[in-house]
Order: structure tokens, then sequence, then C-alpha cells
């Protein structure tokens, strides 16, 4: 072989391995969208990644994963889905509740949305049904918003002789007077008066505590929403200033510091939001995916907070917790 012969096959070789990988299709764009914060959420998203991984999607390695955090600010959840809508993404993932689903889908009729959320997707006009949701979102429903009576029951276990128990709520979050009239209906059954407490920002839920306080209100459900668990912390600890036994809807309230929670363990439910969103990456139509519904409920007490608050609780409640944090 000829030495310009010989230079020109061995520059053609070299450049088979450039050529070769110009060639591979792109990876596909997963958007994050959270109402929360990274910081705030990481065991969750930890929790997305492994059902992502269910479907042999890994991230950095098949796919790539674009994450926006409005950091507890909903106002920026428009701009932040209308963004991934521009790159574009492959699929959104919604999580952090309402606002974060209804931003995405306000932002795209074509591109897929699996969400995560406490309310029927149905009556947030998120999916046309459940077991078809006919569009281009589907997801798990949690119910969390449903479930306040039953918070209802288990406080009223710890405080049988409690002539009335508070209901903080907030006024702005779109199931709260649905949430307020099951709350009503099954303490009408208790013959338990409620004693409504409605926030809607920082200086409301200061407003509502002090409330507690001044009106001697013997128990505290914590009303399932985004907005409330944006301020968990917060929450919690004006609770224990003012000595009030609290119910709240997820384990992460209790883990703060909160007495009792109770509801759907919700890394669970983010693993099933990877896993969904896993599925739509291989192809799957949204819009033939029923909306799944998490079952996975769990009761956690913190004994530490029960007796930094004074509060004694029954041998019978102990019995149901799935998790008592000494």
């Amino acid at each position: 072989m000829r030495r310009r012969e010989l230079i020109a096959f061995l520059g053609g070789t070299a450049a088979l391995p450039f050529l070769a990988r110009a060639q591979q299709p792109a990876m596909p764009v997963v958007g994050y969208l959270s109402a929360r914060s990274r910081g705030d959420t990481s065991h969750l998203i930890a929790a997305f990644q492994r059902g992502l991984a269910e479907s042999d999607y890994v991230e950095g390695r098949n796919v790539i994963i674009e994450y926006r955090f409005a950091d507890r600010q909903y106002e920026r959840l428009p701009a932040m889905a209308a963004e991934l809508v521009r790159l574009p993404v492959t699929v959104i993932a919604t999580t952090g509740g309402e606002p974060s689903a209804l931003a995405a889908k306000a932002s795209t009729s074509t591109i897929p949305i699996v969400f995560a959320l406490g309310s029927d997707p149905v009556r947030q006009g998120l999916a046309l049904g459940i077991n078809r949701p006919g569009g281009n979102a589907t997801g798990i429903t949690t119910l969390t918003n449903e479930m306040e009576p039953k918070r209802l029951g288990l406080l009223r276990e710890l405080m049988p002789q409690a002539r009335s128990i508070g209901l903080l709520l907030n006024a702005g979050f779109s199931q709260a007077e649905s949430q307020l009239s099951d709350v009503q209906r099954a303490a009408a059954a208790m013959n338990l008066p409620i004693v409504v407490l409605r926030a809607n920002t920082d200086q409301e839920i200061e407003a509502a505590f002090e409330s507690i306080g001044q009106q001697r209100i013997p128990a505290l459900i914590v009303a399932a929403n985004p907005f409330f668990d944006t301020r968990r912390n917060r929450i919690v600890a004006l609770a224990e200033r003012n000595a009030a036994p609290a119910i709240y809807h997820f384990r992460e309230y209790a883990e703060a510091g909160g007495l009792m929670s109770y509801g759907l363990n919700f890394p669970d439910v983010y693993r099933m939001v990877g896993s969904y969103t896993g599925r739509v990456l291989k192809g799957a139509n949204p819009g033939e995916l029923p909306v799944m519904q998490a079952t996975k409920f769990e009761f956690v007490i913190n004994l530490k907070t029960a007796r930094a608050i004074g509060v004694k609780i029954s041998d019978n409640l102990l019995s149901l917790a799935d998790e008592v944090i000494e």
C-alpha cells in the first residue's frame, strides 16, 4: 500500500468511532418540576431515580434529568414549566402537589406529563378519567386530602376528653372546602365541634397558632396541602411551642418533631412516579396509562415530642403505629 493511501486509510479508521458516536440517538431528557426545594426533597428525588431505574434508565448514563425547583414560590412554576417545554424535554414529571402539575398542564398539551398529587386529577382538569386519562397527563394520586377523617379519628383516640378539635386549613387550596366538609361530617358523628383556623400566608399561620393558645384548643389537625408542606418545620415548631397535640399527613412532619402523622409513604409515591416516567420514555401513551392510587399508608408517633408537650400516648395507639420515634 502506498504511503499516501496508508495515511488516508488510518485517518478514516480513526474517524470511525467519532462517526459512530455522532450517529447515536440523543439521550432522552426528563423535566423534573417541583414546588419544593432540592435540599428538602433529596430522599424523594432518590426514590424517583429508583423508579426510573426499574425501566433501566439511569441518570447520566442513558437519560438526562433537568431539575427545576420553585423553592416554595409557586408563582415561579409557570415560567419553569415553560422553560422545560422550550428545551424541549421528552416528558415532565411533576411533584410537590397540584401547583406543579397544573403549571405543566398549562404549558403543554403534547409533551407527556407524569404527576403526583393529593386530589382527584379529573376534578383538577388533569385527566378525563382515572382508567383512561385521555390526554397527555397521567400519574399517581395519593388522595391525601381525603384522609382527614381518619386523622380526626386518631386524634380523638389520643384526646378522648377533648371538647373540640382545631383544623388548620389553607383557604387558598383548591380542595380546602372538600377537606372541611369531610372533617365536619366525621366530627358530627362523634358529636365533636371543629374550630376552623384558616391560613394562607406565613403571617396567618402565626396568627392561627396564637388563636390555639388563646382559645385553649386541645388538639389540632393540620390539613394536607402543598403550602403547609413547604412550611413544615415552622408549623411543627409552633405546635410544640404552644404544646398543641397535632396530627399531620405524612411522616416527614413526625420526623421533624410533629407528634403524629398518618398518610402515605411518600418515597414509595415518588418511586411510582419514576416508574411511570420510565414507561413513558419507553413509548407508553400517557393517555392510556391509568392513574394509579398509592396505597402504602403509615402511622408514625413521635414519643419524644409527646413527652416534651406532656401528652400520654395510649397503649392502643402505640399498637397501631407503624413506627414509633423515640
